[in-house]
């Protein structure tokens, strides 16, 4: 239950929660390049000032999943100067740590006797810093292998999950701590939808059951994002992370039993409406089964503002205005833009000296008038402004005569695309999308190569493609030996036709797509049915057909049940969400 305030005793679990701190983010800019570790060593002073009992982060803790050697050293020296030292850990771990942790070690790492840890962090893999590669290594492994870092939540059959949650006890209170690594949209938001994410839970109900998550929040798309309805209603709080815009307070949706809290990132990867929204972090009071949450505004981010001006709005009359009217209008709106960033910023830091450059977004609607080069009317603003390539962003409104259907690859939408952000972008996808139009790929499916390549373009992961098609030719091959053919419809038949058509009833079968089907067969080709899979975590079934597992602990032995009737997932969508819930970043 949510309290107003919880005075903390040895009872109370103190968390700080924080999620996107996307390290290394333009870390080689002259100007922004220290912001985000900045940033993240101030976090980790707050959890050492408000003496918590652990750090809990929703993931993204890099920007890249390969981040650089500037990027770990800042993390690792945060890490040991306020994550370390001779304070004890009152919190005691009740699970088995080789199943619920990913680093393979056997022990938590505030209980190795090579380590002093006073304030654990426990994390989980974001969309940005995921795992990639040979092993399915990612940056949170190498910081938990070393010990500085309890990385959990890791997803390793993305055909079937099942989530445990790591068992934490602090006096008479007791934390079910449930984590999950991130995993595309469309995928997750189907197997919740086909009920293959399982969710095991004490046996008792007088755990409070944590959940985080980084998935998509906002419903730009039903298929692309995880409705609140979806996930099980035991849960007594979930922090989600992916989304920027940080909501200062738990939401209480009323088609499920527990709050939401969007913690938001803690430095601006765009600049837009999202970002805008103070940073904080919170400290989270755990009691028996109430809690209360403190937000703590961050103080070391970058004042940032963004204004919205049409043209047309304005004194200036489409035309009958010259260029240097509309260019002079936008200079003086920059200039108090600057001075509202820096009141905002002394408002904040009354003992400030100096006051950071500020980050400004002039976001100009132009219909009817003659402007110049976004970037030449931005570096006007050198050593006033953070951003001094792109102060202003320019674009027109759509008409009904400029709707005319055009190709892709059309130069004036490409044009229209880079400066407009209220009509269609040619995203990456659309891209691959026409290329692969003119193509034939049988095998490959379209949807994750894009999602591939997306990850070579944002991520930097030059193995991505040739991993994804490395494992997309391998389950084919699998599938192909489970699926018996009729060597007569193949060979025994000098009918181009028939054997055409077998070939694409073969692909059929294997792609699972009957569109591929020309026409239907008297025998179609058969597959063998898959063997039974016998489940490695649990450590006793109870029946063929029940959903009831046992976890294993360490004294305590605690019951780990799952109740499949508490988690299996409804099919109408979620309630729609206004611009509050909107994603506060470009595209992560």
């Amino acid at each position: 239950m949510f309290l107003d305030k919880i005075e903390p005793n040895e009872n109370t679990i103190k968390l700080l929660l924080t999620t996107d701190n996307h390290v290394g983010y333009a870390e080689n800019d002259p100007i922004r390049g220290n912001d985000s570790w900045i940033t993240f060593d101030e976090i980790l002073k707050i959890g050492n000032n408000y003496d918590v009992d652990m750090i809990i982060q929703g993931g993204d803790l890099f920007h890249i999943n390969k981040p650089s050697k500037k990027s770990l050293f800042h993390v690792i020296k945060s890490l040991r100067q306020q994550c370390m030292g001779d304070k004890p850990c009152e919190i005691e771990l009740l699970s088995d740590p080789t199943a619920v942790f990913s680093n393979g070690l056997d022990s938590v790492n505030y209980e190795d006797p090579n380590l002093n840890i006073s304030i654990p962090m426990f994390a989980i893999s974001g969309n940005h810093d995921d795992a990639t590669g040979e092993g399915l290594l990612s940056a949170l492994d190498v910081l938990a292998v070393s010990g500085l870092v309890n990385n959990f939540g890791k997803v390793k059959d993305n055909e079937e999950i099942t989530v445990s949650p790591v068992l934490l006890k602090k006096g008479n209170t007791q934390l079910a701590l449930y984590g999950m690594a991130n995993v595309r949209d469309e995928r997750l938001h189907r197997m919740f939808r086909d009920g293959k994410v399982k969710f095991q839970r004490p046996s008792t109900d007088d755990w409070f059951n944590l959940f985080v998550i980084h998935q998509n929040h906002a419903q730009h798309a039903y298929r692309s994002c995880i409705p609140e309805t979806f996930l099980p209603h035991f849960l007594d709080f979930v922090l989600w992370g992916h989304e920027h815009e940080c909501i200062p307070s738990p939401i209480h949706n009323k088609e499920t039993t527990f709050e939401v809290l969007q913690a938001g990132s803690s430095v601006a990867t765009a600049l837009s409406e999202g970002e805008v929204a103070d940073k904080k972090v919170f400290i989270m009071y755990i009691e028996g089964q109430d809690y209360s949450i403190e937000p703590v505004q961050l103080t070391t981010v970058r004042p940032f503002v963004l204004k919205e001006i049409e043209l047309s709005q304005t004194k200036l009359v489409a035309g009958s205005s010259s260029k240097a009217d509309v260019i002079a209008l936008l200079i003086e709106e920059v200039e108090k833009s600057i001075l509202q960033a820096n009141e905002k910023y002394l408002k904040n830091h009354p003992n400030e000296s100096e006051i950071p450059l500020p980050l400004i977004r002039l976001k100009v609607e132009y219909t009817g008038f003659e402007i110049e080069n976004a970037q030449r009317f931005s570096n006007r603003f050198i050593g006033k402004t953070a951003n001094v390539n792109d102060v202003v962003l320019f674009y027109k409104k759509k008409t009904p005569k400029e709707q005319v259907k055009k190709t892709k690859f059309d130069a004036d939408l490409i044009e229209e695309s880079i400066s407009n952000t209220k009509t269609t972008e040619l995203q990456l996808q659309d891209i691959i999308s026409d290329f692969l139009h003119q193509t034939t790929l049988s095998l490959v499916p379209e949807i994750g190569l894009n999602e591939a390549v997306k990850k070579f373009v944002d991520n930097d992961d030059k193995n991505t493609i040739q991993t994804f098609i490395n494992n997309e030719t391998k389950t084919s091959v699998n599938k192909l030996k489970k699926i018996e053919i009729d060597d007569n419809e193949f060979y025994g038949n000098d009918d181009e036709k028939t054997q055409k058509t077998a070939f694409k009833q073969l692909l059929a079968e294997l792609k699972g797509d009957p569109s591929l089907m020309e026409i239907n067969i008297e025998e179609p080709i058969k597959e063998k049915p898959a063997p039974k899979r016998k489940s490695k975590k649990s450590k006793e079934i109870l029946s063929d057909d029940s959903d009831v597992e046992i976890l294993e602990v360490n004294d305590n032995d605690v019951d780990i049940l799952t109740d499949e009737d508490e988690y299996k997932s409804k099919k109408k969508a979620t309630r729609g969400r206004g611009r509050g819930r909107g994603r506060g970043r470009g595209k992560k």
